[in-house]
């Protein structure tokens, strides 16, 4: 099949463990270095985490398997410094169409609202994004040591370490560390190593990839058909991405057999049906698969934490796999950073658990009921999805039934033992355990973003736009806060007083077009402590420096005393 890119091989290196005696130990050892693993190797090198990664491969995916990237995982992926090529390359959307049938029942926009720096979605290839975690990797060399053709053939869990033996062409080795991250995929050998098991539901159905190669004058937008003309009682789905590739997904049936359905010869009808007899295309990239939707009942095995797919895996429909690993990524990074340094208790790990199964659950609904919309298995429920799509051509309360797989949204922990304070009157969508929202705003004189701002550390985002003496009064609250809390920093919305924008660590920012007191709910002297990876910790109308303290020691675990420590890390 012809293509359009040229898969990267990454050089080989013989481990220095191989002319020396014992065994190294590492702070932490991540297996696998496509999306998952290298995205948590980024974000615990920009916090001081040195990490060694070990892939089995030495290149980036074939096939270009994920292609949809949400506005959060853009929003994470600015953080590690990975966004703007995948921007620049990737074929922006927000947009969608259903189609029953021979007709369009309605259409959708999935980010109406202006005012934010990253687009609803972009459409691009795997390849190119796991090239470009990888060149963000290797410009962090003095904390990430990547590794190719490094196949991790023994794992050994303990509860105060992990140790992996590792086979290279030259020989093999071994490593021991303080944490051991698994990201070897759905079909996780570390998994199997330790005798854990990955649950849930196999989909007796079958669908074909085919990314095709032409030049169209389709919109940048994805539709989704239900029942089409030129592939009857199935359904098929449309997207764009980079270098004229557009991907289209066929529903087979679960009596399709996947060898012959991947033949070009079988494709290319199929193809052809859809497109018109008069539109050249070049096949690029096929696949047939069946998916799953599972989970592991525990990502945390003693001092091995399971991320991505090893951990969790949903269907296609929503475009959540990818966009959910990501998220995933961001939970466990700041948490594992802080227990490293000394500057959390190492019970704070277990919430990667806590807030992450409530992801993954979230997820897993999500496809299922996709899944089943899309896929009917009965003429009842057949009968009620004609129906629905019947009734969303005329009636916009049947279009909220209509489910061809609800696209990726940020998690929200709303349940976590990490919320604090919080507080009525303010906007639900920013409820404590919620992803902060950007907005545009004037830093230094110049225009920037909201989201620019957070990540990595704690910060204490506060409307100051008060007067003189309550200006003072905070100032006094919050200079012996800051001088005792290290990691906070503090983000004036002003104009200000100076006793506010003289505070160490603060920085002010001007509220340019109105938005960020709009969709913080701000009035003066309102405050939101956000932790770093960007979720809300609490909010306050009125702050207190003690408050905020007992939120900041509630998240990292500070408050724990011996006996309960205990309990939260067995």
């Amino acid at each position: 099949m012809p293509t359009t890119y040229n898969n990267p091989v990454y050089p080989y290196r013989r481990p220095p463990e191989l002319d020396r005696e014992g065994v190294r130990h590492c702070p932490v050892v991540i297996v696998g270095a496509g999306p998952t693993g290298l995205a948590m190797a980024i974000d615990l090198a920009q916090q001081g985490i040195a990490s060694v990664v070990l892939d089995d491969n030495n290149t980036v995916s074939v096939g270009s398997r994920a292609i949809c990237f949400a506005k959060r995982t853009l929003e994470i992926l600015d953080r590690l410094g990975c966004a703007k090529p995948m921007v620049d390359k990737g074929v922006t959307w927000q947009r969608g169409r259903v189609f029953f049938q021979e007709r369009e029942v309605y259409d959708f926009d999935l980010l109406p609202e202006e005012g934010h720096r990253m687009p609803a979605f972009i459409n691009l290839q795997q390849y190119y994004f796991e090239e470009y975690l990888v060149d963000r990797a290797d410009a962090l060399s003095d904390l990430i040591d990547l590794r190719w053709l490094h196949k991790v053939t023994e794992v050994a869990s303990h509860p105060e370490r992990s140790e992996v033996m590792v086979s290279t062409e030259d020989g093999d080795y071994r490593l021991s560390c303080d944490y051991l991250l698994v990201a070897d995929g759905a079909n996780s050998k570390i998994r199997d190593m330790l005798g854990l098991e990955s649950k849930g539901q196999v989909f007796q159905d079958r669908f074909l990839i085919a990314d095709v190669i032409m030049k169209a004058d389709f919109p940048t937008e994805r539709w989704f058909w239900f029942d089409p003309p030129f592939h009857p009682n199935q359904s098929v789905l449309l997207h764009r991405q980079p270098d004229n590739v557009w991907r289209i997904d066929f529903q087979l049936g679960w009596d399709a057999d996947p060898e012959e359905e991947k033949k070009e010869e079988n494709i290319r009808p199929r193809v052809q049906a859809m497109l018109g007899e008069d539109v050249e295309f070049e096949l690029e990239w096929a696949s047939v698969y069946t998916f799953r939707c599972r989970k592991m009942d525990d990502y945390i095995h003693q001092r091995v934490f399971f991320m991505g797919d090893a951990a969790h895996q949903v269907s296609p429909f929503g475009a959540r796999g990818a966009n959910g690993a990501l998220q995933s990524t961001e939970n466990l990074a700041w948490k594992l950073a802080r227990v490293l340094k000394g500057e959390a208790h190492e019970a704070l790990l277990a919430t990667y658990n806590d807030e992450r199964q409530h992801g993954a659950a979230e997820n897993i609904l999500n496809s299922t009921r996709a899944t089943d919309f899309i896929t009917p298995k009965s003429r009842v429920s057949r009968l009620f999805r004609d129906s629905v799509l019947e009734l969303a051509e005329r009636y916009p309360f049947a279009r909220r039934l209509v489910n061809s797989g609800r696209l990726s949204m940020p998690c929200h922990y709303d349940d976590s033992p990490l919320n604090g304070h919080e507080t009525e009157g303010l906007p639900l969508e920013l409820r404590p355990g919620s992803p902060a929202k950007d907005a545009p705003i004037g830093l230094a004189g110049r225009r920037a973003w909201l989201l620019n701002q957070l990540g990595d550390r704690f910060t204490l985002l506060l409307d100051g736009r008060v007067d003189s003496a309550r200006a003072e009064t905070l100032r006094a609250e919050l200079e012996p806060l800051l001088a005792r809390q290290d990691d906070l920093d503090l983000l004036v919305v002003g104009p200000a007083p100076h006793a506010l924008t003289e505070l160490p660590r603060s920085r002010q920012i001007e509220d340019v077009e109105n938005l960020v007191g709009e969709r913080y709910g701000l009035t003066a002297g309102v405050a939101y402590l956000i932790r770093p990876d960007q979720h809300v910790s609490a909010r306050w109308h009125e702050i207190k420096a003690a408050d905020v303290e007992a939120a900041l020691d509630r998240t990292l675990g500070r408050h724990l005393n011996a006996e309960e420590a205990r309990h939260a890390t067995a």
